[in-house]
């Protein structure tokens, strides 16, 4: 019996949904009239933010915006490229005395062992007053890097927020088709409650 009930409220449901899905696909095709824009809002890549791609769409034509983004791009790489050149050399350094000290340790000789730690403590000093310097100014350009990318992304996004606002206006929401279809869900949803 609780099978016969079951098939005849599935079937019942099924007609009704199909009765229902013209109207719910009214519903859907309502809610997105009107979505049309003259602007492309979108991101060039997948990896890309909506903000670089509406600021990429903006500058295409402007040749001013465009050198600055080179410019801005170009000084971006060439910071990560000197990061990487410094931090190997550091690493190396640092790989350099701890190995030789290591080593220095492991000679027999304990006047020999004491005249290579030595040079190595002469070394390692000069190196530090060096690496010293050099920290101070990788602390500078470590500032710069997040100032430059502060002061860009605040200019992109001045520049960015009058499209998405048009965007927005350009593509109204009809709150009516929403409030049509979350009572379209409500009535299928006590259907089911109701269902035994």
């Amino acid at each position: 019996m609780k099978k016969i009930l079951l098939s005849s409220a599935l079937f019942l449901l099924i007609i009704s949904c199909k009765e229902n899905n013209n109207t719910d696909r009214n519903i859907v095709e309502k809610a997105a009239e009107n979505t049309e824009s003259s602007f492309t809002i979108n991101r060039l890549s997948k990896s890309q933010s909506i903000i670089d791609g509406i600021y990429s769409e903006k500058i295409k034509d402007d040749s001013k915006l465009l050198e600055l983004d080179e410019r801005f791009q170009g000084i971006q790489n060439d910071n990560r490229i000197m990061k990487d050149l410094y931090d190997n050399v550091t690493n190396s350094s640092e790989d350099y005395y701890a190995d030789a000290e290591r080593r220095a340790k492991n000679i027999m000789d304990s006047t020999l062992q004491k005249e290579v730690l030595d040079l190595l403590k002469n070394s390692s000093e000069k190196y530090d007053v060096k690496l010293n310097k050099l920290n101070e100014l990788k602390v500078r350009i470590n500032l710069n890097f997040i100032q430059l990318s502060s002061f860009y992304d605040a200019y992109k996004i001045k520049k960015t927020l009058p499209e998405i606002e048009n965007y927005q206006d350009s593509h109204p929401l009809d709150t009516d088709s929403l409030e049509n279809f979350i009572k379209k869900q409500n009535l299928l949803l006590n259907e089911l409650k109701n269902l035994k």
